[in-house]
């Protein structure tokens, strides 16, 4: 990659966006050389967010943007679910690396991304959160399974996200599932009831998922032993502060290495 890493972001304008665009203006190291958001396609990003600095304009699609201007070295894409699949394979046809911050894709859609950035020889970093206390907790869960054997998961996000489980809750359960799958002492198919109260099946995790007025993002994996109960918690406040910290990490790492790895810690030193 150049002295300075040309980054493009699609959801500039999103809750993450908003705030990521302006940190890699003000980043030495990093220039902001394309940005996608449908709603603001046709201008200028620095007027759309109020900040002069941000001369690029807002292309509709992250095609569009990666192709304008000086090119991009890394893509970071906070979309949605519907359209990250795509925009990943856009950046990746083109040679550029990969930071993926939105939420949906499963894992035999990022085994196809792996294949493809390794074809490539182009980095992908996917993280279903960002923030170092969620990566924390990532890592205690992966300790605590080696020594639990029974745990399920819950997720909490407000009552307006439309994705179910969460990007959070889906990377945990995988990075649990490879542990070992838990133990059940009641198959869910024996359930009495309603069997799908038990939640998703992650993989064998069990997940469950509440939207409700109050909460941003928070999600917590319980453990169970006879007589004692282990839970790990992350909750995010209202700010993308932490995201923007994050990813601003993802995007100075991820031209180091080729294919996909998952989790902010994977270039971490933890």
């Amino acid at each position: 990659m150049s002295a300075r890493v040309r980054v493009c972001v699609a959801g500039a304008t999103g809750w993450v966006g908003r705030g990521l665009c302006p940190a890699i203006a003000a980043s030495p190291d990093l220039e902001l050389t394309g940005a996608a958001a449908r709603s603001a396609a046709g201008k200028t990003l620095g007027d759309v967010l109020g900040d002069p600095r941000l001369n690029v304009r807002v292309a509709a699609t992250a095609a569009e943007a990666l192709d304008a201007g000086a090119g991009a070295d890394v893509f970071v894409d906070y979309t949605s679910a519907h359209s990250v699949r795509d925009n990943v394979e856009a950046a990746i046809a083109r040679g550029v690396h990969v930071v993926v911050g939105s939420s949906g894709l499963s894992d035999g859609e990022y085994a196809d991304i792996d294949r493809r950035a390794r074809d490539r020889g182009v980095g992908v970093l996917a993280a279903g959160n960002f923030a170092i206390t969620a990566v924390l907790l990532q890592r205690f869960a992966e300790m605590a399974a080696r020594q639990i054997p029974q745990w399920e998961i819950i997720d909490y996000g407000k009552a307006a996200k439309p994705d179910a489980p969460s990007g959070t809750a889906r990377e945990l359960a995988s990075r649990l599932g490879r542990v070992g799958a838990p133990r059940v002492e009641v198959p869910v198919a024996e359930t009495h009831g309603m069997p799908e109260a038990r939640g998703a099946d992650l993989g064998g995790t069990r997940a469950h998922s509440v939207r409700l007025p109050g909460f941003v993002s928070s999600i917590e994996v319980l453990f169970g032993l006879p007589d004692e109960r282990l839970s790990i918690r992350h909750d995010s406040g209202s700010g993308a502060g932490p995201y923007v910290a994050g990813t601003l990490l993802a995007i100075r790492r991820v031209g180091a290495f080729t294919g996909l790895k998952r989790g902010l810690d994977s270039v971490m030193e933890l």
